[in-house]
């Protein structure tokens, strides 16, 4: 059914659909497949929920929004409210500037598709204390996908292009904030990139064994090596941005020199 179909839907099915919310028996459809072209020349799979079950995450979103976003930290700007990408990469400059140019980078390897639902939903239930909503919540996660005419079950991960996903992936990574915060370090998070700003080389490294290991024990979320580790600013990019140290200019040798580097706004 395309969006503009919605309204006319919804006229004749409105009632039915809040009966079945209401009573705990609502099913969403298997959400739609779609693979899209990714910078590096690999795809994306995104997870399309019709759009019924839009709507219905878009309103479940909005109300549970609040009892989270009080608790979110200063330093997390991803999908949140008058906070961007902008404001990610000034804040990894002011550090940079202030003399933390020793730089975790991590990048987690698949993150929308290895969230543990267990860990997710329990996270949730700390705010969300709805039955009916908790059961819409986990049914969404576990509803199969529909990949080129064949559907595959589900059994984590948050489908990347629901309207729900953005918020739930806060929420599982707000304990990644919270134990950078218990442990006084410095960071910038924008949804799941996120880097850690230290100022000697010994710290650097005891910060990154430190959280990978969080990672992989306490959220179970892998880490992909390839693309992580401990950079400095000349060789670090933050969301295609290029972040150097204020007395330095980035050259052409310094990007054939790191592959790493992303090319971007200087």
């Amino acid at each position: 059914m395309p969006v503009k179909g919605l309204s006319e839907y919804l006229d004749k099915n409105r009632e039915k659909i809040a009966l079945e919310v209401c009573n705990g028996i609502y099913l969403p459809q298997p959400v739609f497949g779609v693979e899209i072209p990714k910078s590096n020349g690999k795809t994306r799979l995104l997870g399309i929920p019709t759009v019924t079950d839009r709507l219905l995450q878009q309103a479940v979103s909005q109300v549970i929004t609040i009892k989270f976003e009080a608790e979110f930290k200063d330093h997390s700007y991803g999908f949140r409210a008058n906070r961007n990408a902008h404001q990610a990469v000034h804040q990894a400059h002011k550090y940079i500037h202030a003399g933390y140019q020793h730089i975790v980078d991590i990048d987690l390897k698949s993150f929308f598709d290895e969230v543990d639902h267990c860990i997710l939903l329990q996270l949730v239930y700390r705010k969300v204390k709805c039955p009916l909503t908790l059961r819409l919540i986990r049914k969404w996660l576990r509803v199969p996908i529909l990949i080129n005419g064949k559907l595959t079950k589900r059994r984590k991960g948050v489908p990347q292009g629901s309207p729900l996903s953005p918020l739930l992936s806060n929420i599982m990574l707000h304990e990644l904030d919270k134990e950078l915060e218990k442990s006084g370090l410095r960071y910038v998070r924008y949804a799941d990139d996120f880097s850690i700003y230290t100022k000697s080389n010994s710290a650097v490294r005891k910060v990154g064994n430190q959280i990978y290991l969080f990672l992989q024990e306490k959220l179970k979320l892998p880490i992909n090596r390839e693309k992580s580790g401990i950079r400095k600013p000349v060789q670090f990019g933050l969301l295609s941005t290029i972040l150097c140290p204020p007395t330095k200019r980035v050259t052409k040798a310094d990007i054939n020199w790191w592959p790493r580097i992303r090319v971007g706004r200087t």
